[in-house]
């Protein structure tokens, strides 16, 4: 029995097609190829190549562990800039379903909290959640490290067997069910029809597991 929802934020309690995480991205490696002083092409490959080897969760942790990165505030506010939430639009008809699972519900990010209030605050969601865990909460180490979640867990008062997670990145999936979760895929366009997860197109379809 599901007795707690854990959600990520971006692409998942907001459609990708808006745009907001690619052009988060954008800037990410914009950052990252100023950083190494090298074309966009090759610190995009560089970067995309350590990170999936070494199981980081984030840049910035490949950065901070790697290259003896420290500027953080700079980094996060290139990216993060304060208007990059505008083209997200209201949803309070997401608000009402939030409102109607009666289960405690939080948010685990590998963002900031000044984003995920940005988000939060223009969907008009954030009433709705117990929690916000941000990558600072996990000293820059987030999700998939399976410490990320079980500092989510611990804060939460649940335990993953009978917690639902929901994410649209498949390694961040599996590192949830890797300490005995229950979680499902939010595949909005079929990109993991390939992968055996629990998957879903929109997020009112967590029902089908509660």
């Amino acid at each position: 029995m599901i007795k707690h929802l854990l959600f990520d934020l971006d692409n998942t309690l907001y459609s990708s097609s808006y745009g907001l995480e690619q052009n988060v991205s954008a800037r990410l490696e914009k950052f990252v190829s100023s950083f190494l002083n090298i074309p966009h092409e090759e610190s995009e490959e560089t970067h995309r190549q350590r990170i999936s080897r070494q199981g980081y969760g984030t840049t910035i942790e490949w950065l901070i562990a790697e290259k003896g990165f420290t500027d953080i505030e700079t980094y996060y506010a290139a990216i993060n800039p304060e208007d990059e939430a505008d083209m997200l639009p209201p949803d309070p008809a997401l608000g009402e379903f939030l409102a109607n699972i009666k289960l405690p519900k939080a948010i685990l990010t590998n963002s900031t909290m000044v984003h995920a209030d940005r988000v939060l605050d223009k969907l008009g969601i954030k009433k709705h959640f117990d929690h916000i865990f941000d990558i600072r909460f996990n000293d820059y180490k987030g999700k998939p490290h399976a410490e990320a979640f079980l500092r989510a867990l611990d804060v939460m008062g649940a335990d993953a067997a009978s917690t639902l997670f929901i994410d649209d990145y498949p390694e961040f999936v599996e590192g949830f069910l890797k300490i005995g979760g229950q979680a499902v895929l939010m595949d909005e366009f079929d990109r993991y029809s390939d992968l055996s997860f629990e998957r879903i197109k929109n997020i009112r379809l967590i029902l089908n597991y509660l």
